[in-house]
């Protein structure tokens, strides 16, 4: 079961914002009212000029309760459940779930904006001061897939994400991640390292094989709790380029049908775990890229392998909401790797990738894009997806 998912077309602002890890209302432009529920129209002077701007959710717990009854099959099976009424600074008052770290009314909290299981953005309050074991609430790891205690696929363990994926999920508490890998010939000194951590577990992987695929699948995909894709290739070339069409093979065998053959084997065993309460299935994670937005010409044959995988996890995340499972989409800048050499800084590292990776597991978000590059490229085709295509073409 899944929380009640209706929502009108209005409150789906909340859930957009939701997923890219911010709180916003409605703002109307006329008379600058602020304004929670979302609605068509001003509350104040019924203007239909409404913007959704971010605030900073601070406010004050007036009313707080313990829910032990509820009609709603989803609830029944998670009660006690703790609501709260908050008068937000910003001017509305909002019903939010309640963090347990939250002291009783009347207490100053903050409020943030989560998606639940259903995918849709809901109201919750934290304390205002960090508490112990703050990431332990149950209300709270209903709405994330904090790594924490969990069982991880890293499906490429060769490449530096796929390892600093893998460190960090350590480090963040994981149970157990497996590492898988291909062409078992070329070794490193840094993936044989992975083998020695006592919670890592390396597996042959090679996405480009369907059998291989399958048979992991069949051997961990009931366990697997998360999953993180990391496999790609990426050739720095364009269309034009002589190894243009070989390129663009290898690179849609990985980045495009790599992804289709995981989502075919793992995604049915993933789903059917949703319910699994503390051991549930709970996150898909796909290693896109800002390119996928508008092709980099200059690496244009990546640039649309990835664009293919970002319409393929945008049917994987609707196939997987019935089973509140979260697909999250990373949409990184140019990495710091044999691949970007040539294209000058700001690049991320392996390891500020693998943190917003794990960030985006905790905060339990749908998309983020990571480091100075994918935000700027985010915030320009957001307000014109031509101007931004424009300019790349003109280099």
């Amino acid at each position: 079961m899944i929380p009640p998912s209706a929502r009108s077309r209005a409150a789906l602002g909340l859930t957009a914002s939701a997923a890219l890890g911010r709180f916003e209302l409605q703002i109307c432009s006329a008379c600058a009212a602020v304004q929670y529920p979302a609605r068509e129209t001003c509350h104040r002077c019924l203007s239909g000029s409404l913007h959704w701007r971010e605030q900073p959710g601070t406010g004050e717990l007036i009313a707080d309760t313990i829910v032990r009854h509820s009609n709603d099959m989803y609830f029944q099976e998670r009660l006690p459940w703790r609501l709260g009424l908050v008068r937000l600074d910003a001017g509305p008052t909002a019903v939010v779930h309640l963090h347990g770290g939250c002291a009783p009314a009347p207490s100053r909290v903050r409020v943030a904006a989560r998606l639940d299981k259903s995918g849709h953005g809901v109201l919750l309050a934290f304390p205002i001061d960090e508490v112990p074991n703050m990431a332990d609430d149950r209300q709270l790891r209903e709405m994330t897939c904090d790594p924490q205690r969990r069982r991880v696929l890293v499906t490429d363990g060769k490449t530096a994400v796929g390892q600093a994926v893998v460190h960090a999920l350590i480090a963040a508490g994981a149970d157990l991640v497996w590492v898988g890998y291909a062409e078992p010939w070329k070794e490193s000194a840094e993936f044989a390292a992975l083998g020695a951590l006592s919670r890592a577990a390396l597996l042959p992987l090679d996405l480009t094989n369907a059998q291989s695929v399958k048979k992991v699948a069949a051997e961990i995909g009931g366990d697997v709790d998360i999953l993180i894709n990391t496999a790609e290739v990426h050739r720095a070339c364009g269309i034009a380029s002589p190894s243009g069409d070989e390129a663009a093979r290898s690179e849609m065998d990985v980045n495009y049908f790599g992804l289709l053959r995981l989502a075919q084997e793992f995604a049915p065993a993933m789903r059917y775990r949703g319910a699994d309460g503390e051991s549930s299935a709970t996150a898909w994670v796909n290693l896109l890229s800002v390119y996928a937005l508008s092709n980099f010409p200059a690496h244009g044959t990546y640039s649309a392998s990835k664009a293919a995988a970002l319409s393929l996890a945008q049917c994987l995340r609707a196939e997987m909401r019935s089973a509140g499972v979260r697909v999250i989409n990373i949409f990184p800048g140019p990495i710091e790797d044999e691949w970007n050499q040539m294209l000058p800084p700001p690049k991320m590292t392996p390891a500020a990738l693998a943190r917003a990776v794990v960030k985006a597991l905790q905060d339990g978000v749908e998309d983020v894009y990571p480091g100075d590059v994918a935000q700027e490229w985010f915030t320009r085709w957001r307000e014109n997806p031509k101007v931004l295509e424009k300019e790349l073409s003109a280099g």
